[in-house]
């Protein structure tokens, strides 16, 4: 159960860039730790105080936010977070849309709403795939599809060969014409280390 006396709205602002002002997204009836911070929404892990907003909140909080795009970049993003919040016991509402998820498992529609914005994300991703397959089906008819994917810039075996005969890093780049980010990229998806006698 709940501790009502420690119980406390929480409030979570977001923009994308830095001259942007997060006093816009008003949160009237915050009582408690308000998390702000100026970055992209593209990855969760690069949102520091996201992360700690969802770190911080207990059972009974509720995370007042201003609107869901504030909040999510997409869909499945937007149910991780909720569920992430709701799993610790608290709830989160979405001042402009004025929707509401509860952390009570009794709550029979805000479970419908979330399992509905799950469907919703798979169908759209669905959707994209089929759209993405009959592209390629089209063009492969006319004849003009030409497979995207890079091929390797360098010769990987080459990089290991000079990097075991002890060249530096600087020599084995000069040797295959390409950047010593390229070398060093290869060491590492070969998990080995460079060469004592090479620079590094």
């Amino acid at each position: 159960m709940a501790d009502t006396a420690t119980t406390q709205i929480i409030g979570y602002r977001r923009v994308s860039s830095l001259d942007q002002k997060l006093d816009r997204q008003e949160l009237p009836d915050v009582t408690g730790k308000v998390f702000e911070e100026k970055v992209s929404g593209k990855n969760t892990s690069d949102r520091p105080a996201l992360l700690a907003m969802i770190e911080y909140v207990r059972e009974g909080d509720v995370v007042h936010v201003h609107s869901i795009d504030r909040l999510a970049r997409d869909l499945r993003d937007l149910q991780s977070i909720i569920t992430q919040i709701n799993n610790k016991g608290a709830t989160i509402s979405f001042l402009s849309e004025k929707l509401t998820f509860s952390s009570n498992v009794d709550d029979p529609f805000a479970k419908l709403q979330l399992h509905l914005m799950g469907a919703f994300s798979e169908f759209e991703r669905a959707i994209i795939r089929k759209r993405q397959e009959e592209g390629i089906a089209k063009k492969k008819e006319r004849g003009s599809y030409h497979n995207t994917k890079r091929k390797p810039s360098v010769d990987y075996e080459k990089v290991m060969q000079l990097h075991f005969e002890g060249l530096s890093t600087y020599k084995i780049a000069a040797e295959l014409n390409c950047s010593r980010m390229t070398v060093h990229r290869v060491l590492k998806r070969q998990d080995v280390q460079p060469s004592a006698n090479g620079l590094s």
